[in-house]
Protein backbone atom coordinates (compact mmCIF):
# COMPACT_ATOMS: atom_id res chain seq x y z
CA UNK A 1 0.00 0.00 0.00
CA UNK A 2 1.57 3.73 -1.11
CA UNK A 3 0.74 7.08 -0.60
CA UNK A 4 -1.29 6.94 -3.63
CA UNK A 5 -3.84 4.90 -2.37
CA UNK A 6 -4.75 7.38 0.67
CA UNK A 7 -8.43 8.91 1.17
CA UNK A 8 -8.69 12.85 1.70
CA UNK A 9 -11.80 12.72 3.82
CA UNK A 10 -13.83 15.35 6.03
CA UNK A 11 -15.38 15.30 9.36
CA UNK A 12 -18.89 17.72 8.65
CA UNK A 13 -19.71 20.59 11.40
CA UNK A 14 -18.09 23.48 12.93
CA UNK A 15 -15.35 23.72 11.69
CA UNK A 16 -15.13 21.28 9.22
CA UNK A 17 -12.64 18.85 9.75
CA UNK A 18 -9.92 17.54 7.12
CA UNK A 19 -8.26 14.26 7.37
CA UNK A 20 -6.02 11.84 5.69
CA UNK A 21 -6.56 7.77 6.02
CA UNK A 22 -4.18 5.09 4.72
CA UNK A 23 -4.41 1.40 5.64
CA UNK A 24 -6.10 -1.34 7.41
CA UNK A 25 -6.33 -2.26 10.84
CA UNK A 26 -6.56 -0.78 14.44
CA UNK A 27 -6.69 2.38 14.22
CA UNK A 28 -4.25 5.05 14.94
CA UNK A 29 -4.57 8.71 14.63
CA UNK A 30 -1.62 11.31 14.33
CA UNK A 31 -1.50 14.79 15.52
CA UNK A 32 0.45 17.01 13.70
CA UNK A 33 2.41 19.97 15.56
CA UNK A 34 2.03 23.78 15.92
CA UNK A 35 3.78 24.52 12.75
CA UNK A 36 2.56 21.51 10.94
CA UNK A 37 -0.61 19.88 9.16
CA UNK A 38 -0.71 16.27 7.98
CA UNK A 39 1.44 15.62 5.31
CA UNK A 40 4.63 15.69 8.51
CA UNK A 41 3.11 11.92 9.48
CA UNK A 42 3.80 10.69 5.54
CA UNK A 43 6.61 7.99 6.68
CA UNK A 44 4.76 7.29 9.19
CA UNK A 45 1.24 6.40 7.40
CA UNK A 46 3.48 4.44 4.90
CA UNK A 47 4.95 2.41 7.22
CA UNK A 48 2.26 1.27 9.19
CA UNK A 49 -0.55 1.07 6.71
CA UNK A 50 -0.44 -2.82 6.04
CA UNK A 51 -0.81 -3.16 9.28
CA UNK A 52 -3.06 -0.36 10.73
CA UNK A 53 -5.21 1.97 9.70
CA UNK A 54 -3.66 5.71 9.90
CA UNK A 55 -5.74 8.73 9.91
CA UNK A 56 -3.65 12.05 10.00
CA UNK A 57 -5.54 14.90 10.65
CA UNK A 58 -5.24 18.91 10.23
CA UNK A 59 -6.22 20.40 13.53
CA UNK A 60 -8.89 23.51 13.04
CA UNK A 61 -7.32 26.04 11.46
CA UNK A 62 -4.08 24.23 9.86
CA UNK A 63 -4.04 22.60 6.47
CA UNK A 64 -7.61 21.77 4.92
CA UNK A 65 -9.55 22.55 7.67
CA UNK A 66 -11.59 25.19 9.03
CA UNK A 67 -11.29 27.25 11.83
CA UNK A 68 -13.95 29.79 13.49
CA UNK A 69 -13.43 33.37 14.44
CA UNK A 70 -12.96 34.20 18.48
CA UNK A 71 -10.06 32.30 20.56
CA UNK A 72 -9.12 28.90 20.98
CA UNK A 73 -9.18 26.78 24.16
CA UNK A 74 -7.04 23.57 24.07
CA UNK A 75 -10.13 21.50 24.42
CA UNK A 76 -11.73 22.68 21.60
CA UNK A 77 -9.03 20.27 19.35
CA UNK A 78 -10.74 17.24 21.97
CA UNK A 79 -14.08 17.86 20.82
CA UNK A 80 -12.63 17.70 17.28
CA UNK A 81 -11.10 14.55 17.78
CA UNK A 82 -14.03 12.89 19.39
CA UNK A 83 -16.30 14.24 16.28
CA UNK A 84 -14.05 12.60 14.39
CA UNK A 85 -13.52 8.85 16.27
CA UNK A 86 -17.56 8.81 15.74
CA UNK A 87 -17.43 9.87 12.27
CA UNK A 88 -15.27 6.65 11.53
CA UNK A 89 -16.96 4.34 13.88
CA UNK A 90 -13.92 4.05 15.96
CA UNK A 91 -14.32 2.79 19.36
CA UNK A 92 -10.27 3.35 20.89
CA UNK A 93 -7.33 4.06 18.70
CA UNK A 94 -3.81 4.77 19.29
CA UNK A 95 -2.71 8.11 19.19
CA UNK A 96 0.69 9.94 18.45
CA UNK A 97 1.15 13.52 19.03
CA UNK A 98 3.82 15.79 18.45
CA UNK A 99 4.40 19.06 20.03
CA UNK A 100 1.14 20.66 19.97
CA UNK A 101 -0.42 17.54 19.37
CA UNK A 102 0.98 15.76 22.50
CA UNK A 103 -0.33 18.67 24.19
CA UNK A 104 -3.95 17.83 22.97
CA UNK A 105 -3.98 14.33 23.69
CA UNK A 106 -2.61 15.34 27.33
CA UNK A 107 -5.86 17.78 27.46
CA UNK A 108 -7.78 15.28 25.67
CA UNK A 109 -7.13 11.88 27.96
CA UNK A 110 -8.90 12.51 31.11
CA UNK A 111 -12.21 13.31 29.64
CA UNK A 112 -12.34 10.94 27.25
CA UNK A 113 -9.70 8.19 28.39
CA UNK A 114 -12.21 5.35 27.26
CA UNK A 115 -11.56 6.03 23.76
CA UNK A 116 -7.91 6.09 23.93
CA UNK A 117 -5.95 2.61 23.67
CA UNK A 118 -2.34 3.53 23.88
CA UNK A 119 -0.50 7.06 23.83
CA UNK A 120 2.79 8.27 22.09
CA UNK A 121 3.62 11.62 23.11
CA UNK A 122 6.61 13.20 21.24
CA UNK A 123 9.19 16.25 22.04
CA UNK A 124 6.85 17.83 24.17
CA UNK A 125 6.12 19.88 27.23
CA UNK A 126 3.33 19.27 29.79
CA UNK A 127 3.46 22.96 31.07
CA UNK A 128 4.60 25.60 29.46
CA UNK A 129 6.22 27.08 32.17
CA UNK A 130 8.81 23.78 32.58
CA UNK A 131 10.46 25.68 29.76
CA UNK A 132 12.92 28.31 30.95
CA UNK A 133 12.14 32.30 30.59
CA UNK A 134 14.50 31.88 27.65
CA UNK A 135 13.05 29.52 25.67
CA UNK A 136 9.52 31.14 26.34
CA UNK A 137 10.58 34.58 24.83
CA UNK A 138 12.33 32.86 22.31
CA UNK A 139 9.07 31.09 21.71
CA UNK A 140 7.00 33.97 21.79
CA UNK A 141 9.83 35.86 19.72
CA UNK A 142 10.43 33.64 17.14
CA UNK A 143 6.59 32.85 16.41
CA UNK A 144 4.46 35.66 17.70
CA UNK A 145 6.15 39.07 17.51
CA UNK A 146 7.49 38.63 13.90
CA UNK A 147 4.19 38.08 12.41
CA UNK A 148 2.25 40.59 14.75
CA UNK A 149 4.83 43.28 13.13
CA UNK A 150 4.09 41.90 9.20
CA UNK A 151 6.70 39.66 8.66
CA UNK A 152 5.04 36.69 6.50
CA UNK A 153 5.79 32.98 7.11
CA UNK A 154 8.43 32.97 4.24
CA UNK A 155 10.53 35.50 6.32
CA UNK A 156 10.11 33.61 9.67
CA UNK A 157 10.31 30.12 8.71
CA UNK A 158 14.55 29.16 7.91
CA UNK A 159 14.94 31.12 11.72
CA UNK A 160 12.53 29.25 13.03
CA UNK A 161 13.53 25.90 11.57
CA UNK A 162 17.01 26.40 12.86
CA UNK A 163 15.44 27.03 16.42
CA UNK A 164 13.58 23.35 15.76
CA UNK A 165 15.87 21.27 14.06
CA UNK A 166 19.34 19.27 15.22
CA UNK A 167 22.54 20.21 13.98
CA UNK A 168 22.96 17.56 11.14
CA UNK A 169 19.19 18.15 9.83
CA UNK A 170 19.15 16.99 6.58
CA UNK A 171 17.88 20.05 3.40
CA UNK A 172 15.28 17.31 2.30
CA UNK A 173 14.13 17.54 5.99
CA UNK A 174 14.28 21.15 6.13
CA UNK A 175 12.20 21.43 2.74
CA UNK A 176 9.31 19.51 3.96
CA UNK A 177 9.57 21.62 7.36
CA UNK A 178 9.97 24.66 5.01
CA UNK A 179 6.82 23.87 3.01
CA UNK A 180 4.59 22.99 6.11
CA UNK A 181 5.18 26.42 7.42
CA UNK A 182 3.75 28.11 4.18
CA UNK A 183 0.72 26.45 4.65
CA UNK A 184 -0.13 27.87 7.65
CA UNK A 185 -3.02 29.61 8.53
CA UNK A 186 -1.65 32.63 10.00
CA UNK A 187 -4.58 33.94 12.07
CA UNK A 188 -5.11 30.27 13.68
CA UNK A 189 -1.32 30.14 14.34
CA UNK A 190 -1.45 33.31 16.58
CA UNK A 191 -4.48 32.03 18.77
CA UNK A 192 -2.89 28.33 18.71
CA UNK A 193 0.10 30.39 20.41
CA UNK A 194 -1.72 32.56 22.58
CA UNK A 195 -3.41 29.36 23.86
CA UNK A 196 -0.31 27.62 24.32
CA UNK A 197 1.46 30.32 26.68
CA UNK A 198 -1.23 29.41 29.23
CA UNK A 199 -0.88 25.35 28.60
CA UNK A 200 -0.39 23.08 31.82
CA UNK A 201 -1.65 19.76 31.80
CA UNK A 202 0.72 19.02 34.59
CA UNK A 203 -1.74 17.29 36.94
CA UNK A 204 -3.60 15.24 34.23
CA UNK A 205 -0.52 13.03 33.73
CA UNK A 206 -0.97 10.73 37.30
CA UNK A 207 -4.32 9.84 35.32
CA UNK A 208 -2.46 8.52 32.72
CA UNK A 209 -3.33 4.44 32.88
CA UNK A 210 -2.75 3.20 29.55
CA UNK A 211 0.71 2.09 27.75
CA UNK A 212 2.43 5.03 26.74
CA UNK A 213 5.45 6.19 24.69
CA UNK A 214 7.57 9.39 24.74
CA UNK A 215 10.04 10.16 22.36
CA UNK A 216 12.03 12.78 22.21
CA UNK A 217 15.31 13.57 19.75
CA UNK A 218 18.61 13.90 21.46
CA UNK A 219 18.70 17.57 20.20
CA UNK A 220 15.46 18.92 20.92
CA UNK A 221 15.96 22.72 21.59
CA UNK A 222 12.87 23.44 22.38
CA UNK A 223 11.40 20.46 24.65
CA UNK A 224 15.11 18.88 25.91
CA UNK A 225 15.13 15.39 26.76
CA UNK A 226 15.08 16.57 30.84
CA UNK A 227 11.45 17.24 29.79
CA UNK A 228 10.76 13.74 29.01
CA UNK A 229 12.54 12.51 32.08
CA UNK A 230 10.24 14.30 34.13
CA UNK A 231 7.37 13.38 32.22
CA UNK A 232 8.48 9.34 32.46
CA UNK A 233 8.36 10.29 36.06
CA UNK A 234 4.88 10.86 36.49
CA UNK A 235 3.16 8.87 33.87
CA UNK A 236 2.50 4.89 35.33
CA UNK A 237 3.24 2.52 32.51
CA UNK A 238 5.55 4.97 30.35
CA UNK A 239 8.98 4.50 28.21
CA UNK A 240 11.00 6.84 27.28
CA UNK A 241 13.11 6.74 23.81
CA UNK A 242 15.75 9.12 22.76
CA UNK A 243 16.38 9.59 18.69
CA UNK A 244 19.84 10.25 18.00
CA UNK A 245 20.89 13.16 15.83
CA UNK A 246 17.33 14.45 16.12
CA UNK A 247 16.24 17.99 17.29
CA UNK A 248 12.25 18.46 17.88
CA UNK A 249 10.64 17.25 14.57
CA UNK A 250 12.10 13.83 15.06
CA UNK A 251 9.40 11.91 13.32
CA UNK A 252 10.72 14.03 9.97
CA UNK A 253 14.55 14.56 11.04
CA UNK A 254 15.17 10.46 11.35
CA UNK A 255 11.46 8.75 10.61
CA UNK A 256 13.52 5.64 10.16
CA UNK A 257 14.46 5.66 13.96
CA UNK A 258 11.20 7.17 14.40
CA UNK A 259 9.47 4.57 12.40
CA UNK A 260 10.85 1.29 14.38
CA UNK A 261 9.51 2.90 17.62
CA UNK A 262 6.30 3.33 16.93
CA UNK A 263 6.27 0.14 15.03
CA UNK A 264 7.58 -1.96 17.78
CA UNK A 265 5.34 -0.21 20.67
CA UNK A 266 1.81 -0.07 18.69
CA UNK A 267 2.20 -3.80 17.29
CA UNK A 268 3.11 -5.13 21.03
CA UNK A 269 -0.30 -3.39 21.86
CA UNK A 270 -2.29 -3.47 18.10
CA UNK A 271 -5.69 -4.85 19.58
CA UNK A 272 -6.22 -2.69 22.24
CA UNK A 273 -7.47 0.01 19.15
CA UNK A 274 -10.77 -1.33 17.35
CA UNK A 275 -13.82 0.06 15.04
CA UNK A 276 -17.00 -0.37 16.44
CA UNK A 277 -17.62 -2.64 13.79
CA UNK A 278 -16.45 -5.43 12.14
CA UNK A 279 -16.57 -4.03 9.07
CA UNK A 280 -16.10 -0.03 8.63
CA UNK A 281 -17.98 2.34 7.21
Amino acid sequence: MTLKDIKHQFVEGNPRISFKELGNGPPVIFLHGIGGNHSNWYDQQSHISDRFTTIAWDARGYGDSEDYSGPLKFSDFGEDLIRLLDSRDIDKAHFVGLSMGARILMDFFPKYKNRVATLVLCDCFFDYKILSMDKQKEFIDLRQKPLKSGKTLEEIAPKLIDSLVGPNCTKEARDKLYKSFLKIHINSYLKTIAETVNYDASSNLSKFNVPTQLIYGEYDQLTPVAIGKSAQKKILNSSLNIIKNAGHLSNIEQPDAFNTIINNFLSKHRNLAKFKKDIRK
